[in-house]
C-alpha cells in the first residue's frame, strides 16, 4: 500500500530497544511509495507511539500534498537530552538497517543538526548515496543546512495567502507560539512584509508589546527557542500564565511549538480569526472542529509546514536540481516551497468556502488523483 491510495494503518512500526547500549523508543514507517519514507526524529521525555505514528501520518499527508513519491515515517526517542552523545549513538547503531534501506530520518523537536550528524556517522549512512539513484553532488550538511528556514519560509507564505484570501490589506497582529527555528523564521518573514509581531511564546511564558523587535528577541534565543528573559528589552511585558498567547489581541496566530497547543479546553480563548500551523500536530482535531464552529481559519501543519521536509524529500527522490549554484538551488527550493503552501493553502480554502465540513480529505483525495 502506498500513500497514493490513502492508508489506513502504517505499513510498519518498529520498537526500540538500542544495539550496544539502551534507547527507547519507534520508528513508524506509515506508507512506501517506491520502496522509500521519510520524516523527522522527535526527542522528548513524554513522546508516544501514538504520537509518533500520528506524526508519520502527517508526513504522508505532506507528500501527497505536495505531489512527492515518497511515503511518510517518523521517529520518537524517550529521553529528557542529557546523554545527547550517547543517545544518538545507541540510536544510529539501532536504526541502521532502516537508514540504510530507503527509511530516511531527519530532525524534530529536541533533535538538532548536530544530533542528526552524530547518528548518521554511527548508522555509516550518507544521504548521497543509495542503489538505483543517482549520487547526490553534494553532501547532506552542505545542501541541506542553509534551508534551515525553508519551514518558516513555507509557513509564512500560507499566513499571507490566507490573509490575502481573507481580504485584509492592512497589516497584521501576529502571534508566534513558539520561537525555536520555525518560529523565528516566522516571525522575519512576517515581519519584513510589514506585519507586526505583538506576542512571542516560549517555555517560560509569553512576552508581549505593542510591536516586539524580532532582531532582538532573536538575538537572546538558544537553538531550542527559549528567550533569555533577563536581557529583554525594558517597552515589553511578560506573562507566566498558561497559554497567555492565546489572550494576546492579534489576527494571526502562528502555532510553531508543542503538539496540541490548540486543544478542547482552551480553544475557546482564541482571539485571533486566522491560525496558522508551524508545528506538527499543533491543534488536536476538537480544537479545530471548536474553531471551525466559531469561524476561525485554520491552515493545517500538513500544508503549511512542508518546507523542511519537502526540501529533504526533494534531495532524497533526486528531484532538487543540484546543477545549480548554491544560491540559485536554495532559491529553487524555497520558490517550490512557497508555490506548493500557496496552492494548497487557496485550495483548502476555496474548498472549505464551498461547503460545510473539514476540506482537507478532500483536498488530499484531489492530490492522489494527481501523483495517479
Amino acid at each position: 500500500m502506498t500513500d497514493l491510495e490513502g492508508p489506513q494503518q502504517p505499513a510498519f512500526t518498529v520498537h526500540l530497544g538500542g544495539s550496544g547500549g539502551s534507547v527507547k523508543g519507534w520508528v513508524v514507517v506509515d506508507s512506501l511509495v517506491d520502496g522509500l519514507a521519510m520524516g523527522g526524529t522527535r526527542m522528548t521525555p513524554g513522546v508516544t507511539e501514538e504520537e509518533v505514528a500520528g506524526l508519520a501520518r502527517d508526513m504522508t499527508e505532506k507528500f501527497t500534498l505536495a505531489g512527492l513519491r515518497i511515503g511518510g515515517a517518523k521517529a520518537g526517542i524517550v529521553s529528557d537530552g542529557s546523554d545527547r552523545e550517547q543517545t544518538f549513538r545507541t540510536f544510529g547503531r539501532t536504526v541502521k538497517p532502516l537508514l540504510h534501506g530507503g527509511i530516511h530520518l531527519g530532525i524534530d523537536m529536541g533533535v538538532t543538526p548536530a544530533d542528526r550528524a552524530v547518528f548518521f556517522e554511527e548508522a555509516g549512512y550518507d544521504p548521497r548515496y543509495r542503489l538505483g539513484a543517482p549520487d547526490m553532488p553534494v553532501d547532506w550538511r552542505t545542501y541541506y543546512e542553509p534551508l534551515i528556514d525553508c519551514t518558516g519560509h513555507g509557513v509564512g507564505v500560507a499566513a499571507l495567502t490566507a490573509l490575502e484570501a481573507g481580504g485584509r490589506t492592512e497589516p497584521a497582529r501576529v502571534v508566534i507560539q513558539g520561537f525555536g527555528a520555525v518560529g523565528r523564521a516566522v516571525a522575519r518573514f512576517l515581519e519584513e512584509r510589514g506585519h507586526i509581531v505583538v506576542g512571542v511564546a516560549d517555555v517560560q511564558g509569553t512576552v508581549r508589546a505593542d510591536r516586539l523587535p524580532v532582531a532582538d528577541l532573536a538575538a537572546i534565543t538558544d537553538e531550542f527557542g527559549h528567550i533569555d528573559h533577563s536581557r529583554l528589552p525594558q517597552h515589553v511585558t511578560v506573562d507566566t500564565a498558561p497559554d497567555a498567547w492565546l489572550d494576546v489581541d492579534a489576527d494571526l496566530l502562528v502555532l510553531a511549538a508543542q503538539k496540541y497547543a490548540l486543544n478542547a479546553e482552551n480553544t475557546h480563548r482564541l482571539r485571533a480569526g486566522l491560525v496558522v500551523e508551524g508545528a506538527n500536530l499543533a491543534s488536536s482535531a476538537e480544537a479545530k472542529e471548536k474553531a471551525a464552529a466559531a469561524g476561525v481559519t485554520l491552515v493545517p501543519g500538513v500544508i503549511a509546514n512542508i518546507g523542511g521536509a519537502g526540501s529533504a524529500a526533494l534531495a532524497v527522490t533526486r528531484v532538487v536540481p543540484f546543477e545549480l549554484p548554491a544560491h540559485a538551488r536554495k532559491a529553487w527550493v524555497f520558490d517550490w516551497v512557497a508555490d506548493k503552501v500557496r496552492r494548497n493553502t487557496r485550495d483548502l480554502l476555496e474548498i472549505a468556502a464551498s461547503r460545510a465540513g473539514d476540506p482537507l480529505p478532500e483536498l488530499l483525495a484531489a492530490r492522489r488523483q494527481e501523483l495517479r
